[in-house]
């Protein structure tokens, strides 16, 4: 086989064969074949499509890239996977709830994509926690503490961390059958037994539409069922920021926050509930909804939650005292400045993929894969759909490193964000 003759096959709209899909992944974890071949495969599968038994195929020769894991433990191995959003921290505070609650959870998480943040992105901004860490290592902590997240490895469906870094810079994002067999490959190596997927709808997400998240739920669905994996799905919206918080660092410091019960956000609180118990009664670990929203609210009030991130912390370098001192090992702007409404009104929209890619020019996402972040920029109290402003009122507070990064970011904002004279007010789970 010639990779040239795959990705003209793909090219002119013709099905490929496993056998083909298995030849070219191989070629991609070996370096056989050139990132210049890979991008151009993917752009031919955006551009045409891969049907079911492409998407299945693609999926398998992923996750079998690298070490498939196989787990020994004493309860249920679960996940969640989001397809990615602007504020969106729910891992960091769903991961230690699952585990106190009976399950383990080995979350292999991803860099931020395109104008969305990454969990790994998030972690890396705690002083020495390690995302990228053995396998060994990874499989000990899930089997003391219950939960860990960790960055894709060389491990576990290599593949996939390639054409996945490929995909953030050649515009091949937004693609059902990519993003299915990019999902799965990380969640089936991680030998996962339930998953329930977080299908963002909306400005923000990469599916911005009702339909297009159906479909991709379909899709997920019926992939990782094929391979042994229980999934279910819930669509969330992503018309506005998740939580009140943008960046790395500062999210980090809104889920921990969320632990400690500190006023957590409602939106947040409604989605990170939602998954949980989707997970809690799928893998049987509560039969009712009533009995795994009181182990939910049983784990957030004992502390049991907060001492579980820290113990994740802890054991994947970090220090042992993070959470009651995270000021100490979180990074922090050198200007922290409130940015006003230009006019009174309510709050009626929000462009938050605009919102997404200012924090990509506060130097806290990326433009090519290699690039060192900021973990410290971005927007802390964000205003919601809904919420009452004035020219007294922040729209948010900026962090930034310079003068000119703060003017650009304000200015930004202000044209992000319309203001009207009607009270408007999202809905979190739609469907």
């Amino acid at each position: 086989m010639f990779p040239q003759e795959i990705i003209r096959k793909k090219r002119d709209k013709g099905v490929l064969s496993a056998d083909e899909i298995s030849f070219f992944i191989k070629g991609i974890t070996d370096n056989s074949i050139a990132d210049c071949q890979a991008s151009a495969l993917t752009m031919a599968a955006f551009l045409n499509g891969l049907n079911k038994a492409e998407t299945v195929a693609l999926t398998l020769a992923m996750r079998d890239s690298g070490k498939v894991l196989k787990w020994h433990v004493n309860g249920p191995v679960i996940d969640k996977h989001s397809t990615g959003g602007v504020g969106d921290k729910v891992s960091l505070m769903l991961a230690p709830i699952l585990a106190c609650c009976g399950g383990y959870v080995p979350m292999i998480a991803g860099k931020g994509l395109g104008h969305t943040g990454g969990t790994i992105d998030k972690l890396d901004s705690i002083k020495g926690y390690q995302t990228a860490t053995a396998i060994d290592r990874f499989q000990k902590v899930v089997k003391e503490v219950g939960c860990a997240i960790i960055g894709q490895t060389a491990d576990l469906a290599p593949a996939d961390k390639k054409l996945y870094a490929l995909r953030d810079v050649c515009g091949t994002v937004e693609s059902i059958p990519l993003i299915t067999a990019s999902i799965l490959s990380k969640k089936l190596a991680a030998g996962l037994e339930y998953l329930v997927m977080d299908l963002k709808c909306g400005a923000g997400a990469f599916m911005p539409d009702l339909k297009n998240a159906r479909q991709l739920a379909k899709t997920i669905m019926e992939t990782a069922n094929d391979a042994g994996t229980k999934t279910t799905a819930i669509i969330t919206d992503m018309n506005e920021v998740l939580g009140t918080t943008v960046g790395n660092a500062l999210e980090v410091s809104e889920a921990l926050l969320y632990l400690k019960g500190e006023k957590p956000n409602p939106r947040l609180d409604e989605v990170t509930f939602a998954l949980a118990e989707n997970l809690l009664l799928s893998a049987h670990l509560c039969q009712t909804k009533k009995e795994a929203e009181s182990k939910i609210k049983q784990a957030l009030a004992s502390g049991a939650a907060l001492e579980k991130f820290g113990q994740m912390v802890h054991a994947l370098g970090g220090a042992s005292d993070f959470t009651d001192k995270p000021e100490k090992y979180l990074p922090r702007a050198k200007i922290i400045r409130p940015v006003f409404a230009p006019s009174e009104g309510y709050v009626e929209k929000m462009d938050v993929r605009g919102v997404g890619l200012l924090l990509v020019g506060l130097k806290g996402g990326r433009t090519h894969p290699d690039q060192k972040l900021d973990y410290a920029t971005g927007l802390t109290s964000v205003i919601q759909i809904g919420d009452k402003v004035d020219n007294q009122t922040p729209l948010a507070y900026v962090h930034a490193q310079t003068e000119e990064q703060f003017a650009t970011a304000a200015k930004s904002l202000q044209k992000l964000i319309t203001i009207g004279s009607k009270k408007h007010q999202s809905k979190v789970i739609l469907s």
